[in-house]
């Protein structure tokens, strides 16, 4: 299993350490307001989420819990919710593995 998400935050704030939100931004290649965001706890989208990995130094599959054998599976899909209060890091991540699970059903399936 890979890191949970609620360890991103905390990941930023490590590698940041007393640098200013500012820098570590223009170093990430985000905006500080974002980085910021992130680093409490928001959910980024599909694109910072990547940025801030590179920056990092980390793989995004270590967050995904997608592991060096699923590079080079058939699976395509890559499952991405906005930050919406209505709906909970649970039910997202539930809704997430789903589909992908749906996914790889179809995948496996006999062509008919």
């Amino acid at each position: 299993m890979g890191l949970p998400m609620a360890k991103f935050g905390q990941l930023i704030a490590d590698k940041r350490g007393s640098m200013g939100i500012r820098a570590a931004a223009a170093e990430a290649g985000v905006s500080p307001a974002t980085l910021s965001r992130v680093e409490n706890g928001h959910m980024p989208d599909l694109e910072t989420f990547a940025k801030i990995c590179k920056w990092l130094g980390r793989d995004p599959r270590e967050f995904l819990g997608l592991n060096d054998n699923d590079a080079g599976s058939s699976r395509r899909s890559v499952v991405h919710f906005k930050k919406n209060p209505t709906v909970s890091q649970e039910t997202a991540t539930a809704l997430g593995e789903l589909i992908l699970t749906a996914e790889d059903a179809m995948n496996d399936a006999p062509n008919s």
